[in-house]
């Protein structure tokens, strides 16, 4: 489940995950925020392998190839700059592609 929260020049993805499930792996042109807000994940960054619990925020680098596989039923907020509020288009704007 994923909710969409605006502000002026900030987002943020609210992504419920269940225990067991995975957000791809993906990167972005700039740094940002991963906030743990509840439960307990493994965290992959560029191959390094960390397991995290709430409350945590993780600073994700430019460029930095991350997923996140939840271990415990997870409340997972990303935090982007952007001026970007169409839920439909954001993750266009954001996600780097290949």
């Amino acid at each position: 489940m994923i909710t969409h929260h605006f502000s002026d020049g900030l987002y943020a993805k609210e992504t419920h995950i269940e225990a067991g499930q995975m957000l791809i792996q993906h990167k972005h042109n700039y740094s940002h925020f991963g906030i743990i807000a509840k439960g307990k994940v493994v965290v992959v960054k560029e191959g390094d392998i960390q397991i995290i619990e709430a409350p945590a925020c993780i600073d994700i680098k430019a460029g930095e190839n991350h997923g996140v596989k939840a271990i415990t039923d997870v409340f997972w907020y990303c935090v982007h700059a952007t001026d970007e509020k169409d839920p439909s288009k954001v993750d266009e704007v954001l996600i780097k592609g290949e």
